[in-house]
């Protein structure tokens, strides 16, 4: 459930959250004039239960209302994982689909999804006769998409650095801030260091990045 109940903020929030929710724990938190207000596993129609998860800048899986977001409370089963990334898609179920723009339905659930960035979190690359891959969201091996050295985009608002994924996901995946690093340290800025970079050398091969490509300014959307 989400609406406009600015004019409650003239109350104390938890005077507020005992008269709407006297018998219940739901989360209830502010965003910008929204009140957003949900609870874990609720059934807003026969046979439906919903629950609400929230992926980090480093990909990792969390409840969305979860107190400690670190990595120890995160989801780390890798058959899990593979489920739920697999399944994830853009939210056009017509509930949440501003505050949770993705949505990972299992049969009867449906998991929606909030993101710091973007759901696809690169983490670390990996070679195979198949050709390179970069994995994503900590589930090992087994979450992958194709590796082109070629189309890494580098944001130069935020110096985060993005790569091509699934249309699937209809978003770039951010490369995980360790890899990143190491990955910028092999940049070539040829047209001054203000502005993006022009070529990596990848494996000692000097790579010319996509130009049409790094024309996406996903910071503009």
């Amino acid at each position: 459930m989400a609406g406009n109940l600015n004019f409650l903020s003239k109350f104390p929030r938890n005077c507020v959250e005992k008269a709407l929710f006297p018998s219940k724990s739901p989360c209830f938190r502010s965003k910008g004039l929204k009140w957003i207000s949900y609870i874990q596993g609720q059934t807003p129609e026969p046979n439906r239960r919903e629950y609400f998860y929230y992926i980090d800048h480093n990909g990792m899986l969390f409840l969305d209302d979860s107190r400690m977001k670190n990595f120890t409370s995160c989801f780390k089963e890798k058959k899990f994982l593979v489920f739920f990334f697999q399944r994830l898609r853009k939210n056009e179920t017509g509930r949440y689909e501003d505050d949770f723009p993705f949505v990972s339905p299992c049969g009867r659930e449906r998991n929606y999804i909030r993101c710091d960035d973007v759901p696809i979190v690169y983490t670390h690359t990996v070679s195979t006769p198949e050709g390179e891959f970069f994995c994503h969201n900590h589930a090992g091996d087994d979450l992958k998409y194709p590796f082109n050295p070629s189309q890494i985009y580098m944001s130069i608002t935020t110096g985060r650095i993005y790569h091509p994924t699934s249309d699937q996901y209809q978003q770039v995946g951010l490369i995980q801030s360790k890899t990143a690093i190491e990955l910028s340290k092999l940049f070539q800025f040829r047209n001054g260091e203000d502005r993006e970079p022009t070529h990596i050398l990848w494996k000692g091969v000097e790579v010319e990045l996509d130009r049409s490509y790094m024309l996406y300014e996903r910071d503009s959307r």
